[in-house]
């Protein structure tokens, strides 16, 4: 499916070289002040351009085909439009024949009998991210006094961000990276034990951000070898402060007034400059495979802001569900 949400429902449409990527958000509440400049500060933030990003740039200029109103938001389904004017799709014609290692092309060609779209990976590609970015910044709209921050805070098993984009080039090979994301201001009470815990929502929509491999929330993965007594922590006021944050702000799957701390891991780009070797339906055999295209040597690079926007639209449905569950 292509919708994420229970009362914000987030929906995207489109491909990489198709004429239109965006998102129709449903459950949207009316009167929320929007225009298209307060989408440009996080959609800049998404585009390419750094060292290290791709050389394919979008202007990525907003439209709202339905939904806002004398610049607010009317309650109607609200969707927003991004059109693809820097497509080279030529460069994506071998992969009817030879999927390339680390994407998609071999299951979705499975998937879907030949039938989707194959270039730049159609509608699978991070070209989409930037309809996630959109929501999210509708999202933190509908958060007040909530406030949300990811950053890359180590790309290619460095802390030296520059350093390790360097050496990516100088090599020419991608690398990953991980991200860092803190949400303040959070109430306690947000999230269900189980299914629909906060970490399991967070988990579910950052998840759907391709590239992404890995997730975790507090001491995560090192808690495994902590003691009881070491991960607990300590509740120091009748506000629930603790004294440590292990736990990532999060108790039985509900946030408890602490920050929410977590981390994703990010894989290196599929699309690497190296030379590899790949499987050709055509000639039905294993041949050396270079891949072709406009690529990030680090896709962690535009991967920040993406992972607010995700975390945003969870929290902002999540809230929209309860306020709902109560009328």
């Amino acid at each position: 499916m292509n919708t994420f949400g229970t009362h914000f429902r987030v929906g995207i449409f489109g491909e990489s070289h198709g004429q239109w990527v965006g998102t129709t958000i449903d459950g949207c509440p009316a009167g929320i002040p929007l225009a298209e400049s307060d989408l440009l500060p996080d959609l800049e933030r998404r585009k390419a351009g750094a060292a290290g990003t791709t050389p394919r740039k979008e202007d990525d200029v907003p439209v709202f085909a339905s939904g806002v109103f004398k610049q607010h938001t009317t309650g109607a389904p609200l969707t927003i439009l991004f059109e693809n004017r820097n497509t080279r799709s030529a460069d994506y014609e071998a992969q009817r024949d030879i999927p390339r290692p680390g994407h998609a092309d071999f299951v979705l060609h499975r998937k879907f009998n030949g039938f989707n779209d194959y270039r730049g990976g159609g509608h699978s590609s991070g070209r989409l991210t930037v309809a996630l970015v959109a929501a999210g910044v509708v999202a933190k709209k509908i958060l007040s006094g909530i406030t949300i921050h990811a950053s890359l805070t180590e790309a290619g098993g460095m802390a030296d961000i520059e350093a390790a984009i360097q050496k990516a080039i100088e090599v020419q090979d991608s690398i990953g990276g991980i991200v860092t994301c803190r949400i303040a201001g959070l109430p306690i009470g947000v999230g269900d034990p189980f299914f629909n815990s906060l970490e399991s929502v967070i988990s579910h929509a950052v998840f759907s951000i391709p590239a992404v491999k890995g997730i975790e929330f507090g001491s995560g993965f090192a808690a495994a070898g902590m003691r009881g007594s070491e991960h607990n922590d300590p509740i120091v006021d009748a506000a629930g402060t603790t004294g440590t944050n292990h736990a990532g702000g999060i108790n039985g799957g509900i946030s408890n007034g602490n920050e929410i701390y977590f981390r994703v891991a990010v894989k290196p780009t599929s699309s690497t400059p190296q030379e590899q070797h790949t499987w050709n339906a055509r000639t039905q055999a294993v041949e050396s495979f270079t891949v072709k295209g406009r690529h990030d040597l680090c896709i962690a690079l535009r991967v920040p802001v993406v992972v607010e926007a995700m975390a945003a639209i969870s929290i902002a449905d999540l809230l929209l569900t309860a306020r709902n569950g109560m009328l």
